[in-house]
């Protein structure tokens, strides 16, 4: 199955939107599901500036970043527009220090709470 253009460029489009962006079921501050509440809470504890899509609120999104990235799961991380990973893989990162690495590699501001 392939993704649509204009589904294509919506995704790019939010992708592009920040440094930082998150596919997530909710909302940073509403998370509908553990993994999104997991993951925002990483990105909020690094202290950065993320945005982020509600796949809930547009089927073809949530279906479409599947797609899009060829990872079956959401949340889907990004950083400076490169896939990064889902839950387990930013937990993992977190943990290792990786990620406040790659982010401050990538000239992404960071405040650790």
């Amino acid at each position: 199955m392939s993704l649509e253009i204009g589904l294509k460029t919506k995704i790019e489009d939010l992708i592009n939107s920040k440094d930082v962006f998150l596919f997530m079921k909710g909302n940073p501050d509403f998370p509908m599901c553990g993994f999104s509440s997991t993951a925002s809470a990483i990105l909020k504890k690094c202290g950065v500036e993320f945005g982020h899509c509600n796949v809930l609120d547009n089927e073809d999104v949530r279906e479409g970043i599947k797609l899009y990235s060829n990872w079956p799961t959401i949340p889907q991380l990004y950083i400076k527009k490169e896939f990064i990973g889902g839950c387990d893989i930013m937990k993992e990162m977190a943990e290792s220090g990786e990620l406040l690495e790659l982010l401050t590699t990538r000239g992404i501001a960071t405040k650790i709470t």
